[in-house]
């Protein structure tokens, strides 16, 4: 659709994504909100409330829980927000037209300044209610999502492994904002939300593929193909689901998380599996990724009930 001759000259001289200096459009609120990317946010902050059940054995205080999970969604607001910051022009190459900063809705500075803001919140919520513990966590999810992960998906497919690291932090937080220290139980729910993150996120990657080619992002199907993707994610899941195991020894849990770990495994593992005699990939990738987001669901789900029906 043509664009009014005004608009398509302010757009040569002035465009929101090369100099911030033009917007298209007045902002809503909603654009402010999802700038912070509320759908991320909340499932993080999932496992960081499954961090503290387990780590106080099913009975973290209330204001401890309320203050953590402030503290923990100001902290991932901000990295999603300066993450639209980051990729403003990315996302125009790969035709995220929705996102307000890459659009022209909300200027640069302004998503920079929230960002920054919502960081420096999130960190003393987390250390003064908390534990400078769990904001160090926060921290260094931050950090890796904003300026490791970010740029590296300019130039290496190993971005989902790096990226994986910050998506491992929330449960973290949630564990030492308990406990105060970093135990064996810890480590294992990172290693499970750090181990459960390829397999997610290659089957989204394949079912963009051609937008990542056309931003020029070398994720794995871009550069190796479907055949080695789901190869990795194999491996990937293969992994899991000992790790998974493992926590039912050190994470205050019960039968219950045993066996639905054991399941919920088995069947990521057949799924998979058959990705690789599959005849329609994008098919296959849809019902991956479907599933990958029921297999966390489902498992912080067995963890809440096992750890409430353990026996003292």
């Amino acid at each position: 659709m043509d664009q009014p001759a005004a608009i398509q000259e302010s757009l040569q001289t002035d465009s929101p994504v090369a100099d911030g200096q033009q917007q298209l459009q007045r902002a809503t609120w909603s654009d402010y909100l999802h700038l912070t990317k509320p759908g991320i946010t909340i499932s993080n902050l999932m496992t960081t409330f499954i961090g503290l059940w387990l780590a106080s054995e099913a009975a973290p205080g209330l204001k401890l829980t309320i203050w953590t999970l402030l503290g923990t969604a100001f902290v991932i607001a901000s990295g999603a927000a300066l993450n639209n910051y980051w990729d403003r022009e990315l996302d125009l190459k790969m035709k995220r037209v929705n996102r307000a900063v890459a659009n022209g809705k909300i200027h640069p500075r302004n998503a920079l300044a929230i960002g920054i803001a919502l960081l420096i919140a999130g960190l003393l919520v987390l250390t003064v209610f908390a534990n400078p513990l769990a904001a160090v966590w926060g921290l260094i999810g931050h950090v890796v999502y904003v300026l490791i992960y970010t740029p590296l998906k300019r130039v290496t497919s190993l971005n989902t492994v790096i990226g994986g690291i910050a998506g491992a932090a929330p449960p973290v937080i949630g564990w030492v904002a308990v406990t105060n220290q970093m135990d064996i139980g810890a480590w294992l729910l990172f290693l499970i939300l750090f181990l459960w993150q390829p397999p997610h996120f290659l089957a989204l990657a394949m079912l963009k593929v051609e937008a990542y080619r056309a931003g020029g992002i070398p994720m794995l199907p871009v550069v190796k193909g479907f055949a080695e993707t789901k190869r990795q994610m194999f491996l990937w899941a293969a992994a899991l689901v000992p790790a998974s195991l493992l926590l039912f020894l050190h994470g205050n849990l019960g039968y219950v998380y045993l066996a639905a770990a054991l399941v919920l495994g088995i069947i990521y593992l057949v799924l998979l599996y058959k990705g690789f005699s599959t005849k329609d990939d994008i098919a296959w990738a849809k019902k991956l990724f479907g599933y990958s987001l029921i297999y966390l669901t489902a498992m912080c789900a067995a963890m809440f009930i096992s750890a409430i029906t353990l026996p003292s």
